[in-house]
């Protein structure tokens, strides 16, 4: 026992030795390195500091579904500054340098950027602005520099502004865009308009410009012009960099505030992917900010592509059938409020949106005459009690609560509730069972369905009581539909339309007849798309696919992102059910009598469908000139085609459409163009999508 436990000792020493060991080799390096090479270190400490700045990429392209170019990037010439520690004298000179050699606006120029400039040309007189009791304060430190700096402002007058030069202004309106970047930042002083005489003098005398450079700079390239503009969106220019509600947000995602950012619409809303990866450089400078080295961390990608869902031939089509309607009725008496109709296209089955189109009529400022512009977001952003169009739900939600059943036949006789108008069909239509009641359009049968939803019963001239909570189970089950709620379209700015007040009770059979509460046209492409594809409630789209950046030779480049349909809800009917209403809808558009038939009973590709007929108030923009708001009609039609097997779905709308009885049926005319336009377009297409999308990455 005695010998282990020497052992153990002996061992215990030798670990402790060597510890004593490491440790002295550290104090040792340690020494070394503060005394001897401590100064060294400490200087090169002192000398260097990174400044990262990110350079920003042209943006990704945009196709439409046939993979024609939408949007581009159009190269320009540029003329930029980069502030590489020069001291606000050398950039004056720069500046007046650069001032003789381009042409360079200065409408950007404020009242405050030349008192700056008039300061920093004029130091001396700018002292003589401030009093020897002002300057006394400022040496007893009861005035500070920025005070002394806001009476020398105060004091500038018009006489010693009108001293500046016109030369003195073309400097000015260069040194203020040189003066308001960060340091290492490239700045645009010049990228609209740079001549080519310009860009090559530039290139010729950068010795005596430094910082300048002449490069090359874009601008997004809108090949349809203002066709479907608003939808695409826009880019901010290089003047106004982040927008200033969203600067902290872009900053924070590693943005310069100069950075061109998407502002709207599509552009902002896959601002994420659109704008591409930066490119990173270091820049390597010492303590007194004299640049020593750059280095490329990363470099940049241009942004990634998108493929929208858009048929772009078939935009300009339905573009062109809306104007072309919207004139022929404006031509027509009581039109006076007539000013706009929209049109959305859609596959029922994937939600893909095909076209979204709306025309407006306003006023040219130069001629006063009317003209037409393009509104497509309108289809999204407006909302209009729409009529008869929404009796597909008001029938299914009849057979959900039991209200009704395809053996339920009702009197069209008008009705009567006490204390209420008299309520009626547009003419007496019989006795009506459900599929009868679609085809015709009798209000009266879907105000009996409504009544018996909310458990009353209907007695002549009688009070109507009616279980409250009808009118969440009428809105819910509308909403199932896609009416009345956002539809999940990828665009911002979705509005989902206004909710009448729970009374009178009366109102609720205005509800029932689409005549109550508003829906945007976009809803009425859900709802019919819902109704089309077997009662499945699909996100729409307009965003197809994200792809990488086009490769050299032009091919599109591999996916990023593929978009599924998405289902939000199923609308929870029995099939045999929905095969009333698609029954009801045939006969509206291909059977004698339907209220469509006049114009689709003809359609070789067997069309089904249900139209509208609001009576509403005008609420549009002239709605100033009104003590009251004036009546009028309101035009809408839902529909899709082959009736046996869906493949696309419509919403028309022509709201304020007219006063009087002369109803110029734009909505008809321009729903039966659109549908013969597709069908037309489809036959004589050159290639499925499918088709292209798969040869491209091969």
């Amino acid at each position: 026992m005695a010998k282990k436990k020497n052992q153990i000792s002996i061992r215990i020493n030798v670990l402790f030795f060597f510890v004593f060991l490491l440790f002295s080799l550290l104090v040792l390096r340690l020494g070394i390195v503060q005394i001897v090479h401590g100064e060294d270190y400490k200087r090169e400490v002192e000398r260097k500091e990174d400044v990262t700045v990110n350079n920003p990429v042209p943006r990704g392209k945009m196709f439409d579904r046939n993979l024609k170019v939408i949007v581009d990037n159009l190269p320009l010439n540029a003329i930029t500054y980069t502030n590489e520690g020069a001291s606000q004298k050398e950039m004056l000179a720069v500046a007046a340098n650069l001032a003789s050699i381009i042409e360079q606006k200065t409408d950007k120029v404020t009242e405050r950027d030349k008192k700056d400039y008039w300061i920093i040309k004029n130091p001396e007189k700018a002292t003589a602005l401030l009093t020897q009791e002002e300057m006394q304060l400022f040496k007893e430190e009861k005035l500070k520099n920025k005070d002394l700096y806001k009476i020398q402002l105060k004091r500038i007058t018009n006489k010693d502004l009108s001293s500046l030069s016109k030369q003195d202004l073309e400097d000015l309106a260069i040194f203020r865009i040189m003066n308001s970047g960060y340091m290492f930042t490239p700045q645009i002083i010049k990228n609209v308009g740079v001549t080519d005489k310009e860009f090559a003098r530039v290139n010729e005398n950068l010795d005596i410009l430094p910082g300048v450079n002449a490069t090359n700079d874009w601008d997004r390239d809108y090949k349809y012009k203002d066709r479907f503009r608003p939808v695409l969106g826009r880019v901010t220019t290089a003047n106004e960099g982040l927008p200033a509600d969203r600067i902290d947000y872009f900053m924070s995602r590693g943005y310069m505030r100069n950075d061109r950012v998407g502002k709207s619409y599509l552009e902002s809303a896959y601002e994420d992917v659109l704008s591409g990866k930066k490119e990173k450089i270091v820049n390597i400078t010492d303590k007194a900010g004299n640049l020593l080295e750059k280095k490329v961390v990363s470099k940049g990608q241009r942004g990634k592509d998108l493929v929208l869902s858009i048929d772009m031939d078939l935009q300009i089509a339905v573009e062109d059938i809306i104007e072309t309607e919207l004139r022929a009725a404006k031509r027509s008496s009581g039109t006076g409020l007539l000013d706009r109709a929209y049109v959305v296209l859609m596959d029922p089955n994937t939600g893909e949106v095909l076209a979204m189109a709306g025309k407006r009529f306003v006023k040219d400022k130069k001629t006063g005459g009317l003209e037409l512009v393009d509104d497509a977001l309108g289809n999204i952003s407006n909302t209009f009690n729409v009529g008869s169009v929404v009796k597909g739900a008001t029938v299914l939600t009849g057979y959900k609560y039991e209200a009704i059943n395809s053996a339920t036949w009702i009197d069209d006789r008008p009705v009567e509730i006490k204390g209420t108008p008299v309520k009626k069909s547009y003419s007496y239509l019989g006795v009506l069972n459900d599929v009868n009641a679609l085809k015709k359009s009798s209000n009266v049968y879907m105000f009996h369905t409504a009544i018996r939803i909310g458990k009353g019963v209907y007695r002549y001239k009688q009070p109507l009581n009616l279980d409250p909570e009808v009118w969440n189970k009428m809105r819910k089950s509308f909403a199932s539909f896609g009416l009345g709620i956002r539809t999940g379209i990828d665009l911002p700015n979705e509005q989902t339309g206004a909710k009448g007040p729970n009374e009178p009770v009366g109102k609720l059979l205005d509800l029932a007849i689409g005549q109550y509460d508003t829906y945007s046209t976009m809803q009425l492409a859900q709802y019919i798309s819902t109704i089309a594809n077997g009662g499945y409630r699909i996100q729409p789209r307009i965003v197809m696919e994200i792809r990488e950046p086009q490769t050299e030779n032009g091919q599109l480049g591999p996916v990023y992102k593929s978009f599924s349909p998405i289902v939000l809800n199923e609308i929870g009917i029995q099939q045999q059910w929905l095969d009333r209403v698609h029954l009801g809808f045939r006969k509206v558009m291909q059977e004698e009598g339907g209220t469509a038939y006049r114009f689709f009973g003809n359609a070789p590709y067997s069309p089904a469908g249900k139209t509208g007929t609001a009576e509403a108030f005008y609420d549009g923009p002239e709605r100033y000139k009104y003590s009251m708001p004036p009546s009028t009609m309101n035009l809408s039609l839902v529909g899709y085609a082959p009736s046996n097997n869906p493949e696309v779905a419509m919403a028309v709308m022509v709201p304020w459409a007219y006063q009087g009885k002369v109803d110029h049926r734009a909505n008809l005319k321009i729903g039966r163009a659109v549908m013969d336009t597709y069908f037309k377009m489809k036959k004589g297409s050159k290639k499925d999508f499918h088709n292209k999308t798969n040869s491209s990455d091969q």
